[in-house]
């Protein structure tokens, strides 16, 4: 089943401002993006080449993690910050393990609502939803989540190259607080967010500085801030790591290569 609730908070998609889902799709040398996101993006890679890798390795770890968990009977899914949708997504990932899953995507950029009804398709099994919201607002979020997923079970909550969009001050840490209290204990938290700690220290504040010329906030975590998100938590082996060195094994691996460097951390931690 593949649901977009009625109740959706927009479906007017602002092609005068950057959106992150549209530049990670314009990363990918996907075609949902309009100019004022390539405009953007052409900034950032003139000092920041390597962007596009570091969007492949996120999807990649997407992948991986998905998989790890479903080869474990995880049965449902959380996934905030989707984006447009590229094949394989997440549901189809888990469903291959675990033909009864059930996924909920969230994202709050119209022109992924537009393409959830025709991409997010389900086993016959499982079910598939869209909720329409800013992760910010978790309260909505998990409410209409709930119409899918039991919160009294397990459930996969992902934040995959989503916290580096939001600060400290403007409440990342709570938002990872508010929507692990609501899971079941052997739940679990994915999450994946860029770093500057092996870049050089100008290609970093160019990062920065050119996400916030567009309105956005680039947020760079070093290890020890993005580890203080599994306050609390069981971090899974092999605990924190850089994203292409977090269970190669299970899948495709983007690897930094020679003249690039590591992008990001990612790590999974279960809830006790």
């Amino acid at each position: 089943m593949t649901e977009a609730a009625p109740d959706t908070p927009s479906s007017v998609i602002d092609t005068t401002r950057p959106h992150p889902a549209r530049l990670y799709d314009w990363y990918l040398g996907g075609k949902d993006n309009y100019p004022v996101d390539e405009e953007l993006g052409r900034k950032l890679l003139a000092v920041a080449p390597g962007i596009p890798l570091a969007a492949r390795q996120n999807r990649a770890f997407m992948h991986r993690s998905t998989r790890w968990l479903a080869e474990r009977g995880v049965r449902q899914y959380l996934d905030i910050g989707t984006g447009i949708p590229t094949e394989p997504n997440l549901h189809r990932i888990a469903q291959e393990s675990v033909p009864g899953a059930r996924v909920v995507y969230c994202d709050n950029d119209p022109i992924v609502l537009a393409h959830a009804g025709a991409l997010l398709d389900s086993t016959p099994e499982g079910s598939v939803d869209f909720v329409q919201a800013d992760a910010r607002d978790t309260d909505t979020i998990i409410e209409r989540a709930a119409k899918t997923l039991d919160f009294g079970e397990p459930v996969a909550l992902s934040l995959i190259a989503l916290l580096h969009f939001l600060s400290d001050e403007d409440g990342a840490g709570a938002l990872v607080d508010r929507l692990v209290s609501a899971l079941a204990p052997g739940s679990y938290l994915t999450l994946s967010n860029l770093t500057g700690d092996f870049a050089p220290k100008d290609m970093a504040s160019g990062v920065t500085g050119f996400y916030k010329s567009g309105a956005m906030t680039m947020e760079l975590r070093d290890r020890a801030r993005f580890t203080a998100f599994f306050d609390g938590l069981e971090l899974v082996a092999p605990g924190v790591v850089v994203l292409e060195d977090w269970h190669p094994e299970l899948g495709e691996v983007v690897p930094a290569g020679e003249g690039t460097f590591s992008a990001g951390y990612a790590a999974i931690a279960r809830k006790p």
